[in-house]
């Protein structure tokens, strides 16, 4: 399990806030892989789905969300990048956002869809 607190190699640069706030924030997702997928859960109370934005891009998970409130005057963003280091099956990944919590699952691709076999030439 990888914590916002402890960003593994794979995540460095993508989290910009907690690294200049220290754990500012930082302990607001978890991330973890089982069964072929990644599975990334993050605490995002007081937005409604149709806030939230999920977009994949070549390795790169981005989670935004704006909620305005006009009664109160105030105005409430999310915004954070995730960095993935397999191949991730981008037309299998789903999400769902239940009582505060959005939950992201990402399906790792089959192994042998990265790379391909490589001739070998030479003298048998």
């Amino acid at each position: 399990m990888v914590r916002a607190s402890a960003p593994s190699t794979w995540m460095q640069g993508l989290e910009m806030p907690s690294r200049l706030f220290g754990d500012a924030g930082g302990t607001d997702y978890e991330l973890y892989e089982e069964d072929d997928e990644f599975v990334l859960t993050i605490d995002m109370p007081g937005f409604e789905t149709d806030e939230i934005e999920l977009a994949w891009d070549d390795g790169v998970l981005n989670v935004a969300a704006e909620h305005v409130d006009d009664d109160r005057g105030r105005k409430k963003t999310y915004h954070r990048r995730f960095r993935f280091p397999k191949t991730v099956d981008d037309e299998s990944i789903s999400a769902a956002y239940t009582n505060g919590v959005l939950e992201v699952r990402l399906p790792t691709a089959d192994a042998t869809t990265r790379g391909k076999e490589i001739p070998l030439e030479g003298d048998s």
